[in-house]
């Protein structure tokens, strides 16, 4: 409790300290060049804007299955870039994925570092969710359904760049904003939901995904893959007074106990690794609902289990960390308790976000930003407290860097708040960061 007290004092501190800084950073700071305090000037000019679109948005639910209001909150950011001089265009998924589409917006050129700035527009608040609407809890703090995770993230970047374009400095740059409609639930198969925005990494240099910052000290060089599993387990169904003896067997209930040990016990240590059994069934008959994570089982405790089911999540900092894991799982699952069977499935999701050098190079160009403006330096946050996200997938094609997006608290809960009173040098960061991209050798 103590070290959660300290961290949260030292946050707070950080963004008061970093708040109260911004008037003097954005007049009189000599480490920046006055084509950057310009573009600070513009942020601040459109600050008050900013905060009342990202109310607009927050207010229209956009839960991953809610297609149509997806598709609303995107033809919002679309008109607002367009008026920002980007070429826009939406991309509708097949109709049996279920899934919205994405919004692109491009503006292309030759100079500097050709940029990918990624987002998302679906929320975990479903339209039949009771938490649907932005509302001010004080002067420094927002409630709202993705308000920070991650309408607050889009926003940031639709203001960086619009200072940028009223500042001129735009001209002849290459950049791509990718803002899916389904991060929170991706849509399958990934080769078709994640298709184009792979595509754009393959034509970019560096990534900067905005997903809900841990603080203006530190950003994400590295993000866990994820990917699902489960077990279907076989018994032999009988009086329970005949478990154990040869024609009987151990039944389905102790052959899933001993492959989740197993799983416990031998794939369970390599850092970053970790694995959940998320949801299990067993007993004589059942009824599964495996995409819809739930089902009934029937049993009695004088007959022995014929059938059992587990399902569960797998994170990795690497394929072949996930791959030794499964490795590991095929085999436990392999060695059958007597007149037993199982069978292990895997389904990839997000693949891992390594920490390259060349993330940490990105990173300490963040850093020198914030630095230069009067803020502290940013290091490299823990992957192992964030959770997958869309950059993940075009981390093998480019520089990456991670969790620029708004602050907050409580995210995919009716707590999930905003910190208003940091959006602004948020967005001043992103902003003078792109800037100093597109302006270096490509």
């Amino acid at each position: 409790m103590k070290n959660h007290l300290l961290k949260t004092t030292l946050a707070l501190f950080i963004i008061i300290a970093f708040a109260k800084a911004k008037t003097v950073t954005a007049q009189t700071s000599n480490k920046l060049s006055p084509q950057e305090q310009r573009i600070l000037t513009l942020v601040e000019k459109n600050s008050a804007e900013g905060i009342a679109f990202l109310e607009d948005v927050v207010n229209i639910n956009s839960g991953t299955l809610n297609t149509k209001g997806v598709k609303e909150v995107g033809n919002r950011f679309s008109s607002a870039f367009t008026d920002i001089g980007f070429n826009t265009k939406w991309i509708d998924m097949p109709t049996e994925m279920d899934r919205a589409g994405h919004l692109f917006a491009t503006t292309e050129g030759t100079k500097g570092k050709r940029l990918l700035l990624i987002g998302h527009l679906d929320t975990v608040f479903e339209e039949d969710s009771e938490f649907q609407k932005f509302e001010m809890v004080n002067d420094t703090v927002a409630k709202g359904p993705g308000a920070n995770d991650m309408k607050g993230g889009n926003v940031v970047v639709l203001y960086a760049l619009k200072a940028l374009r009223q500042a001129g400095m735009l001209d002849n740059a290459q950049i791509t904003v990718a803002f899916t409609g389904d991060e929170e639930s991706t849509g399958k198969p990934l080769t078709i939901s994640r298709k184009d925005l792979i595509d754009a990494a393959k034509s970019s240099d560096i990534a900067l995904g905005f997903e809900t910052s841990t603080g203006f000290d530190n950003a994400t060089v590295a993000r866990r893959g994820s990917s699902n599993w489960n077990v279907t387990v076989t018994g032999k169904r009988a009086h329970s007074s005949g478990i154990f003896r040869e024609s009987v067997g151990a039944g389905a209930n102790f052959e899933l106990a001993r492959i989740l040990n197993g799983f416990y016990n031998e794939v369970r240590g390599p850092e970053l690794l970790s694995f959940n059994p998320g949801m299990m069934l067993g007993g004589t008959k059942m009824d599964l609902e495996a995409k819809q994570s739930k089902g009934s089982i029937f049993g009695k405790g004088n007959v022995v289990a014929q059938t059992a089911y587990v399902q569960g999540g797998l994170r990795f900092i690497s394929e072949e960390q996930k791959e030794e894991a499964r490795d590991k799982m095929r085999a436990i699952v392999a060695n059958n308790l007597p007149q037993t069977s199982a069978v292990v499935e895997f389904e990839d999701s997000y693949p891992a976000m390594q920490p390259t050098p060349q993330n940490y190079a990105l990173l300490e160009k963040l850093s020198q930003v914030s630095l230069d403006m009067g803020g502290p330096a940013v290091a490299a946050y823990d992957p192992g407290k964030r959770g997958a996200a869309d950059t993940s997938f075009v981390a093998e094609y480019v520089a990456c860097l991670d969790g620029l997006g708004t602050m907050g608290t409580g995210a995919h809960t009716p707590n999930e708040t905003v910190y208003i009173n940091t959006i602004e040098m948020l967005t001043k960061r992103t902003a003078l960061l792109i800037y100093r991209l597109i302006n270096e050798k490509r």
